[in-house]
């Protein structure tokens, strides 16, 4: 039989060694692990993602249903069921996937100071809106974002970035742009920005179909493995993966344009 025996410390010993003499041995390793998570060994904080995709950010993203407004007068959208199987589409086939591939490659362009690349992937976004509606609906976000970024969560080379963007821009690009310069990691940053994009078009339904939040909500929790894959498959994709395959949802942005009565402006 093995006996474990454990001898008991005197409290008088324990304080003795743990003396507050900076230079004693018990005080140094105290100290050492209280101080173990030093600001250069802590990982990146998240939590500007946080506050930037979230729906109290001013983008005016409540403004834009993406042509959800077309689908539901259409019937295309009529439950739970035919929202997520829509939206669904539109997160991996449409621009969901594209927008994530165009934010990665502003990351990586904004993290290396690179703004030739950032201004060519800004104009490439900019010129792949399908339609007129969806052209505004990228680009007042992407400006309404990069404005509010600049003003409230300035970092080193954010304003020079932001420079290299003259005019219009894209809001995937716009999100990128400012994780990169923040140095906030790709993974997080696409799967927050796709997680964000569901919750806003889930957002806009709930406001026009026969859909309630409890359901909205079911509907991000199934789209959220989709989500969770395609932020994993980005990063190996390049601007020659781009494409498009939602075309009745492309081809309803400019039937939106003429619906007689819209909440949204795309």
């Amino acid at each position: 039989m093995i006996m474990l025996m454990t001898m008991a410390i005197p409290a008088t010993s324990m304080a003795e060694s743990g003396s507050d003499d900076p230079s004693s041995p018990a005080s140094s390793s105290v100290q050492g692990r209280a101080g173990a998570g030093s600001e250069a060994d802590a990982p990146v904080s998240l939590l500007p993602l946080f506050a930037w995709l979230t729906p109290s950010f001013p983008v005016g993203a409540y403004a834009y249903s993406h042509t959800l407004e077309w689908a539901v007068e259409a019937g295309d959208i009529r439950d739970e069921e035919s929202l997520g199987t829509f939206l669904g589409d539109l997160l991996a086939l449409g621009f969901g996937r594209s927008d994530a591939i165009l934010a990665a490659h502003a990351h990586r362009a904004a993290a290396v100071g690179d703004e030739t690349a950032l201004a060519e992937v800004n104009a490439l976004a900019v010129a792949l809106a399908p339609s007129a509606e969806l052209r505004l609906e990228t680009c007042q976000q992407g400006r309404s974002f990069l404005d509010a970024v600049r003003a409230a969560w300035p970092a080193p080379g954010l304003d020079a970035a932001a420079a290299a963007l003259v005019g219009e821009v894209a809001y995937p690009v716009a999100v990128g742009l400012a994780a990169g310069v923040h140095g906030l990691p790709l993974a997080p940053t696409l799967e927050a920005f796709l997680l964000a994009t569901v919750q806003n078009l889930v957002s806009a339904a709930v406001r026009l179909a026969p859909i309630g939040q409890t359901a909205g909500t079911r509907v991000v929790a199934r789209l959220a493995p989709g989500v969770r894959a395609l932020a994993l498959e980005i990063p190996t994709l390049t601007l020659d993966d781009l494409g498009s395959a939602t075309f009745r949802a492309d081809l309803g942005s400019f039937r939106h344009e003429t619906q007689y009565t819209r909440l949204f402006r795309s």
